[in-house]
């Protein structure tokens, strides 16, 4: 059998089996069994496809059909033109995401238009202080590590799981050493006055010392929203697949949002910009919640590729 022969019949069992988008499905696991890009498996469509390969291809073509997402089965997602190592350990990146970090992005250039280009030797004075709330891949915080060079960024998470893969992010885009990443609970691990022993404690990572009391001058977070009533009615790639911690979201999915609201007040000082995903139907919700703290001049909601509210952005 060819190349093509292999990866139209994979597509057209994928779709018998129910799952979306089967040519595409097919045509990423073909590259990554393969070892080759796109232009290279246009160049050897017609060719024979290695029998080498034929175990490994059906192993994963079946765990495909069976509902794994195609990321988790070749390790990597695509986000804001860069690849990212994925696990089941954390969230998928979305593309919609990538408006979030644009809007940071333009945002915080207007506040420190000196911070823009390139680390230099002796660095730059006054430059942005980034939090990535909830980072799991990285996908965020590492972009932003990676677009501003001078930036100083941290990346936080509760699992201990989705900081290591955020490190090796970090380290995969070269950022690694301009990054610390803290386990910890939303803004618990920066609070100026910690939560007692076992009380919904913080662990700050080992590496980065305490991260009590650091001035956050850029909030961002794509937190868990949906609502914990809802999960059983996700597409089942997501739903028995993508970790629960990263989506439950609370009862109505704003909990995260609420608790992240309340604990500005504990932060050694309140964050210039601040920059929120969140789920359908949530944006006015959100944008309420910010603007009751009174703190930011500017308070916008920002839709995605679909015309849906999907971000918050609050700019002092």
């Amino acid at each position: 059998m060819t190349i093509a022969d292999v990866c139209l019949q994979a597509a057209a069992m994928l779709k018998e089996c129910g799952i979306m988008e089967p040519r595409s499905n097919a045509e990423l696991l073909l590259l990554h069994v393969l070892g080759m890009d796109r232009a290279a498996l246009l160049r050897d469509w017609r060719e024979l496809f290695p029998p080498q390969h034929y175990k490994r291809w059906r192993e994963l073509l079946a765990r495909k059909a069976a509902g794994e997402p195609v990321q988790y089965l070749i390790g990597e997602q695509w986000f804001y033109g860069a690849p990212f190592t994925v696990t089941p350990a954390v969230l998928i990146p979305r593309p919609e995401t990538e408006l979030l970090v644009e809007a940071v992005l333009e945002a915080a250039d207007k506040l420190w238009p000196q911070a823009r280009g390139e680390a230099s030797a002796g660095g730059v004075a006054d430059v942005p202080t980034v939090v990535d709330v909830g980072t799991g891949s990285g996908a965020i915080g590492v972009t932003l590590a990676a677009q501003r060079p001078q930036w100083r960024v941290c990346a936080s998470d509760l699992s201990p799981d989705a900081l290591a893969v955020a490190r090796t992010n970090a380290e995969r885009h070269g950022a690694a050493a301009r990054m610390t990443f803290v386990q910890g609970d939303l803004l618990g691990p920066f609070a100026v006055e910690q939560p007692r022993p076992g009380a919904d404690a913080a662990h700050v990572d080992s590496e980065t010392g305490s991260a009590a009391g650091l001035r956050i001058d850029v909030l961002v977070s794509n937190p868990p929203y949906i609502p914990a009533g809802d999960i059983a009615g996700l597409q089942p790639e997501v739903r028995d697949h993508e970790p629960r911690l990263a989506l439950d979201g609370g009862d109505d999915g704003l909990t995260p949002y609420r608790r992240m609201a309340e604990q500005l007040a504990q932060l050694s000082a309140m964050p210039r910009i601040v920059g929120f995903e969140l789920g359908m139907g949530q944006a006015e919700a959100v944008a309420d919640l910010l603007r009751g703290i009174g703190a930011w001049r500017d308070i916008r909601i920002i839709n995605d590729y679909a015309g849906i509210g999907r971000h918050v952005l609050a700019v002092e």
